[in-house]
């Protein structure tokens, strides 16, 4: 294993009614004036946001709210949300809802202490240098781990680019996981939600640093999880052991814990980006078009043994009689089965997307070097991915 520092300052409240400590914790962090930031209206449906508001009137915690932010988050919001924050002096940020609420939110922590444009830290010409607001999250869907990380991706509509930009200090103060909220969620979000949790697994499992046993054991048990309860959540979305182990595994996939001791990937999520900065499709659909693409890609002869390792322990692949090759082609169309199972698309064709636009992407996707850390990808390697995802 490679040395590591290890760093999980978020706090967890995990299970039902766990709202209920809601203004015990802002206050525990000094706040009084808070910015609740939602989406696009379904936290008021399922009436999520009544229990929040009426929680923070009844603890005499003053609050402004923005709303509408879309999935793929933009730098617009941003601002508008930096804007509100400094007009009214508030002290803390409530991101109530999926990742794209709680990546706006850390652009608006990080940018309400900044005197440039929060774009600037995306595009890297700007350094978190002055403490964000601090920001407290209540989870509404399982995918993107942003709950507990200090990672943001936000998109920006004039430049057609969607950045990440990560600090430690915008790693929530705490997340309330309450597996109740997914309940009302369509079926679509929750099945790219999934796919997003086992994209984020593969990222960090496929590396070339072979000594991080521990690691890879738990990512595998993150995979299988995810893979046991997609049929019971799909089926019946009320299931509440289903929704909590699938809730738990999307922090887990993407808090840092399975970085620990080892080298990671991520080309496959910044390819993503380029495609969804422009189509604004579904993160976790672009993700179940690019991965078993990717997969194949990549594989040969030096890191066969990982995708037999990811076949067996898996997919439970029946390895008997069968080539190393047949045997790691076998787990690659395996993810695509299950991908196939969850409803996701499986091409860009498949989404509105054509070939006009894919060197474009490739350029973009690599404009701050070469991709990854499993195998190095370079321009024409990102635009074969790109031909072969058609």
């Amino acid at each position: 294993m490679d040395n590591f520092t290890m760093s999980m300052p978020t706090e967890v409240l995990f299970g039902q009614e766990m709202t209920k400590n809601l203004s015990d914790m802002i206050k525990k962090y000094n706040g009084s004036r808070v910015l609740i930031v939602y989406g696009g209206g379904s936290v008021k449906k399922t009436g999520i946001y009544d229990m929040v508001t009426d929680h923070l009137k009844e603890n005499g915690i003053f609050y402004k709210e923005l709303a509408g932010v879309k999935p793929n988050p933009r730098i617009s919001s941003v601002r508008e949300g930096i804007k509100i924050i400094r007009e009214n002096k508030l002290d803390f940020i409530l991101a109530v809802g999926g990742g794209s609420v709680i990546d706006a939110s850390k652009g608006m922590a990080a940018g309400s202490t900044y005197d440039g444009d929060p774009w600037d830290f995306y595009l890297r010409k700007a350094k978190l240098e002055k403490s964000p607001l601090p920001i407290g999250v209540i989870l509404t869907l399982a995918a993107t781990g942003s709950e507990m990380n200090g990672g943001s991706v936000v998109s920006n509509d004039e430049t057609e680019r969607k950045l990440p930009f990560r600090h430690p200090m915008l790693k929530p103060k705490f997340s309330i996981l309450d597996p109740t909220f997914p309940f009302s969620l369509p079926k679509f979000h929750t099945a790219a939600g999934i796919t997003d949790i086992m994209a984020h697994v593969f990222e960090q499992y496929f590396s070339p640093t072979d000594s991080a046993y521990l690691s890879n054991r738990l990512a595998e048990a993150i995979m299988k999880t995810c893979i046991h309860y997609a049929p019971k959540v799909m089926e019946n979305p009320f299931d509440y052991e289903a929704r909590a182990n699938i809730l738990w595994s999307g922090t887990l996939a993407l808090n840092e814990l399975l970085t620990y001791g080892k080298v990671t990937d991520w080309a496959t999520h910044l390819i993503e980006h380029e495609i969804s900065a422009i189509y604004d499709i579904s993160h976790g659909a672009g993700l179940a078009i690019l991965f078993p693409n990717w997969m194949k890609f990549v594989l040969d002869e030096d890191n066969v043994n990982k995708f037999i390792e990811f076949a067996k322990n898996v997919w439970d692949v029946n390895t008997k009689g069968k080539t190393e090759l047949d045997i790691a082609l076998e787990s690659i169309e395996r993810t695509r089965e299950f991908f196939d199972f969850l409803e996701m698309p499986s091409s860009l064709t498949e989404v509105g997307i054509d070939d006009s636009r894919l060197e474009e992407m490739a350029d973009k996707a690599i404009i701050f070097g070469d991709l990854g850390g499993f195998k190095k990808l370079g321009k024409e390697d990102v635009l074969e991915i790109l031909k072969m995802s058609l």
